[in-house]
């Protein structure tokens, strides 16, 4: 760790505007919304699954990304120096992630079956202090405002040691300014501000790691799980969760590698290194995702019982079967293929290249996860309207980033401080001691 270059002066560079990106952000948001509005009249059943899907691929993409800066930061890592404000500008999304929760709470007997078989089925009513309306709006309420709130905070954490050398900077604009002068505002000095945001980092990060888990597992169970009330799986929510890790690492080396042509300052921060630890944090989840996936599934095959083989005999035969190979495909075999070796990892067109192919499979995984437990007779297996719906979150999560990046240093300029390894440590201690004998 000790032996990672960082340099003493790292340039405040921002990411530029741009009226050609503000236009695609704007068409896919608009396409997003003509084909939502379409898809509602069309068939509001297939619109609410579509709506459901990107919201659970979107949300945890960004919760992700952040939360691979949290574990960083908790392990004191220095490789990721340079990508670690890519990651947290995915947080710029959640406010829409919350936004865009509301609409579902409204779900009720067309989304959740078990509603009307609560009355019937002695399995459900054994649940029934789990599975009820209100305590799912609830608790998904409150724990996304407690997920994203301490988002937030960590977000203000890291980037309130960068605000006074940001707001120095000759290029700001007013917009730029407003939200740097309100973010720093009770300044406290350069020194005592990094340290106090050090301090609170090593105590809320471990807690927010804990929230996580257990937050996001919620929302995979409530929203995927449910749909069919006698499966369940202990391994879901942990698979759901290790997955958005997963994502998130993905869309920062997407992000790294599509900032290191536009400035040189991008392209000597963002080096071999970057890239490298990256590409090998995506290869190696690649192998865990389907580690996880083999447990859950080998358990199942060797019970051989009816409730718990449903829900994989389901996506295993027609009309899913073809896509669940798809997005083993895209999950497993095609990155785990396209990263083996150092080169790929190094070269960012190769890494993004694959690194999108793990995001569109674990996109497609959501969509698995949801639609096959609600598909009706007739129905098509993948509407278009799916297509049209993830342009609007896609929309929004690109124009969230974007304007987090030109808004905030698009690199961390201060740094946490430099602390020895136990055997550093241990070597420093043993040579002044013996120093002290000799002497």
């Amino acid at each position: 760790m000790s032996r990672i270059h960082i340099p003493s002066d790292i340039p405040i560079r921002y990411l530029e505007r741009s009226k050609r990106g503000d236009m695609i952000v704007g068409v896919l948001v608009a396409v997003g919304l003509v084909g939502f509005t379409g898809a509602l009249v069309t068939d509001a059943h297939v619109a609410w699954i579509s709506w459901v899907a990107n919201w659970l691929f979107f949300t945890s993409v960004a919760m992700g990304a952040v939360l691979l800066v949290v574990v960083t930061t908790i392990t004191k890592a220095r490789w990721n120096w340079s990508v670690k404000r890519l990651s947290l500008a995915f947080s710029a999304y959640l406010p829409f992630a919350f936004l865009t929760l509301l609409p579902m709470l409204g779900l009720r007997e067309g989304y959740f079956h078990w509603i009307e078989e609560m009355a019937t089925d002695p399995i459900l009513q054994a649940k029934q202090a789990y599975l009820n309306i209100p305590f799912l709006i609830t608790r998904n309420v409150v724990g996304a405002a407690v997920l994203f709130g301490l988002s937030f905070y960590i977000v203000h954490l890291l980037l309130r040691p960068d605000l006074d050398l940001a707001r120095a900077a000759a290029d700001d604009g007013p917009d730029r300014a407003s939200w740097l002068d309100r973010l720093s505002a009770g300044w406290l000095g350069q020194e005592a501000e990094e340290v106090r945001s050090w301090h609170r980092l090593q105590m809320i990060c471990p807690v927010f790691v804990i929230l996580y888990g257990v937050i996001m597992s919620m929302f995979v169970i409530d929203w995927a799980m449910t749909l069919e009330p006698h499966w369940y799986s202990t391994l879901f929510g942990g698979w759901f969760f290790m997955g958005a890790f997963w994502g998130g690492i993905a869309v920062t080396a997407i992000v790294a590698c599509l900032l290191i042509p536009l400035h040189p300052d991008f392209r000597t921060s963002i080096g071999l290194q970057q890239r490298h630890d990256l590409g090998k944090l995506a290869f190696g989840f690649c192998v865990f995702w389907t580690y996880l996936f083999w447990s859950q599934y080998l358990v199942i095959w060797y019970g051989k019982l009816p409730w718990e083989q449903a829900w994989m005999i389901r996506r295993a035969g027609a009309p899913w079967g073809g896509l669940s190979a798809l997005t083993i495909l895209l999950c497993f075999v095609v990155p785990f293929a396209g990263l083996l070796g150092k080169r790929p990892k190094l070269n960012p067109r190769i890494l993004s290249l694959f690194c999108g192919v793990i995001l569109t499979g674990l996109w497609l995984e959501r969509w698995m996860l949801v639609a096959p437990s609600l598909h009706r007779e007739g129905d098509p297996v993948f509407p278009i309207w799916h297509l049209l719906i993830t342009c609007l979150f896609a929309g929004l999560m690109i124009g969230s980033v974007r304007w987090f990046l030109s808004t905030f240093p698009a690199i961390q300029v201060w740094q946490p401080p430099v602390q020895l390894e136990m055997t550093e440590s241990e070597r420093a201690h043993s040579v002044s001691s013996g120093g002290a004998v000799q002497g």
